[in-house]
């Protein structure tokens, strides 16, 4: 695991290797361990290594015998075994243990295509000296993100977008079509970038840079289309199967390694298939908030000490009351761009904690996509009791729902802001359904906060559901998720959070074997009866006990919406204020007032939208005006006082 970098001069001239160190020293927390570079001809390549593999020899880049083909690599191939002995059944001679190696040879034996053999996370660049070309390369599922932007004369790429701003002539400046988008989803989606100029590489797919310029290669997409003629039962096995697979292939590690555990399904499924193939005990982490109701909400300490127990492991727990307004400008340093996921928080500080006795934690990221888990995958089962009711009906109950009262810190009034939510959505077409059950503001609503409309409009989701086609709606939805919001919200969270405390996060739910399986079960199986994960948790039955896999799904996030209305108050009215929002120029005061206002009254669960207002605005103190975090953090603490 590290953090990768470089850039290729166009004009054919050789760069000067000052500037990849430049952008090593600001990702040195992605590769505390070592550091390495090459230059050759137009192209400079480096990186910062986290020592998981080979810790003596895998020393990076790696080159072939001589030295044509160079390579950094950033995360982990786990086949790579298989494909070792393969490659040296063709006659390869490899230099290091390093499971990045077979990236290299690979290429050499099989072209382009040999990212198709991957199975792992991973972000990585090539340099094919006799081709003149650099080849920078994103996993299937995106789990590790490639910045990267071509401005004429140079195309450059780096693991985190901070690393492109310590290249001369970067600018610091907000897209405005980014701006929008993030907006309305409450995380910048791919290709765009929140830095003008910059792009984020698409999930599966390679950036492609020669003397006559950069071009995108696409190798693989979600699947859309599910299997009718497996049944139920084999359904279950092969899920079963491939679960305890894609933890045991994952485990691989010449360091210490432990598992989050929250105690919800995903997470314990997670460390019951490391038990099984572990000779000690699995250390395991947790995390929970000091506090009022809100905060014992959020608290699932007991459920995971519960799991922990069942399966004898080194448990570890903290209870936190975390110093919020000092957390996010460091946080939204890290992250590189602002996002409305409170689980950015939770995921550093449980990182945090788990880095002093681990460097590889495993997570059951993913599982509630892939599984539908999520309450908008029911959507469209109770979709069907709703269509019996004429157009106008729809109309009424979602203008009744308007009504309603909104919380997610307590049980009622969470019902009831799903219910407003799904009755809001209910007269909508299916994309706009599952628009309103993702999004954070409108399109409209948007527009009315942005103080210049920007040329041009992207939307995500649109273009997602355009390109991914199929007939069964939970593919479709998981589908778009799995383009959209998993890579730049969910997987992008969790690389940048756990790689700001150097610690390497792996995620077996989302191995893209177990992925394109999933894929294939229909929506009635995966979902039998509106109940969430059915199929799952059926194949997990004698893994799991019932009470864990029947327990009431809980977020993994934090009490923002409470912190907003209470200890985070202060903080949100200076920062959010008439002359912050004047003097900034990007946002109009008049709705921030107003969506302030309805928050704290309870009239509208607005969590999100103003995480999103609040994050862009620490994120600009940092990132446009260039500040530290420290200086941003005494910023706010006095509007505090």
């Amino acid at each position: 695991m590290c953090g990768i970098h470089g850039f290729y001069h166009l004009d054919g001239q050789r760069p000067d290797p000052a500037w990849l160190g430049r952008m090593g020293d600001v990702t040195v927390h992605r590769g505390p361990d070592d550091a390495g570079a090459h230059v050759d001809g137009p192209c400079a390549i480096g990186m910062r290594r986290l020592s998981i593999i080979d810790l003596s020899g895998g020393h990076q880049p790696i080159a072939n015998r001589d030295r044509s083909l160079v390579v950094v690599c950033n995360g982990e191939i786990y086949n790579f075994r298989e494909l070792r002995r393969e490659l040296q059944g063709f006659g390869h001679e490899f230099s290091t243990h390093s499971d990045s190696e077979v990236v290299l040879h690979g290429y050499a034996q099989w072209g382009e295509r040999f990212v198709e053999r991957l199975n792992g996370m991973f972000g990585f660049a090539i340099w094919d000296q006799r081709r003149q070309t650099l080849l920078v390369g994103r996993d299937r599922l995106g789990i590790k993100p490639i910045y990267w932007l071509d401005d004429g004369k140079r195309v450059a790429f780096a693991s985190e977008a901070k690393a492109l701003l310590a290249l001369p002539g970067v600018a610091r400046e907000v897209d405005e079509t980014a701006l929008a988008a993030y907006l309305e989803l409450g995380y910048v989606p791919a290709p765009l970038a929140i830095f003008k100029g910059m792009r984020k590489l698409p999930i599966a797919s390679m950036l492609k840079v020669t003397p006559q310029g950069s071009s995108i290669l696409t190798y693989w997409q979600p699947p859309t289309t599910v299997d009718t003629t497996v049944s139920a039962a084999d359904w279950v096995q092969r899920v079963r199967a491939k679960l305890e697979e894609s933890v045991r292939m994952q485990m691989v590690s010449d360091v210490p390694i432990g598992a989050f555990l929250s105690g919800g399904i995903d997470s314990s499924a997670v460390l019951a298939f490391m038990s099984r193939h572990s000779d000690t005990p699995v250390k395991t982490y947790s995390i929970g908030f000091d506090g009022g109701a809100a905060e014992r909400f959020y608290n699932e300490l007991d459920n995971a000490r519960q799991v922990s127990q069942l399966f004898k492991t080194d448990h570890h727990e903290i209870l936190v009351k975390p110093d919020v307004v000092r957390l996010l400008p460091r946080l939204l340093w890290h992250m590189d761009e602002p996002i409305a996921d409170s689980a950015f928080v939770t995921t550093y500080l449980v990182s945090e904690f788990a880095r002093k006795d681990v460097k590889v934690i495993l997570s059951g990221v993913g599982g509630d996509e892939l599984f539908g888990g999520y309450r908008r995958y029911l959507g469209e089962h109770y979709m069907r009791y709703v269509n019996w009711l004429p157009q106008g009906a729809k109309r009424g109950a979602a203008r009744l729902a308007g009504l309603l009262p909104s919380d997610r810190h307590s049980k009622w009034m969470n019902y009831s802001r799903l219910a407003k939510n799904f009755l809001g959505a209910a007269a909508s077409p299916f994309t706009e359904r599952y628009r309103a059950y993702v999004g954070v503001f409108g399109a409209e609503e948007a527009g009315a906060l942005m103080k210049h409309a920007p040329a041009q409009h992207f939307d995500a989701i649109a273009e997602s559901f355009e390109r991914l086609g199929g007939e069964d709606p939970l593919a479709r939805m998981f589908a778009v998720d799995a383009s959209t919001q998993m890579p730049d919200d969910l997987l992008m969270l969790t690389d940048k959070m756990t790689m700001a405390a150097s610690l390497e996060c792996r995620v077996p739910l989302l191995d893209h074997e177990l992925v394109e399986l999933a894929a294939g079960i229909p929506a009635h199986l995966k979902v039998a009866g509106g109940e969430l994960k059915s199929l799952m948790k059926k194949s997990l039955a004698d893994v799991l006990p019932a009470e864990v896999l029947y327990r009431p799904k809980r977020g993994f996030g934090a009490p923002m919406g409470a912190w907003l209305k209470g200890a985070l108050s202060e903080m949100l009215g200076s920062a959010l204020s008439r002359e912050s929002l004047e003097s900034r120029g990007l946002l109009n005061a008049a709705p921030v007032a107003q969506l302030i206002e309805d928050h704290r009254a309870n009239r509208v669960d607005g969590t999100d939208k103003l995480l999103a207002l609040l994050n862009l605005e620490i994120w600009c103190r940092v990132y446009l005006d260039g500040r530290s975090s420290a200086d941003v953090a005494d910023q706010l603490e006095e509007a505090v006082a």
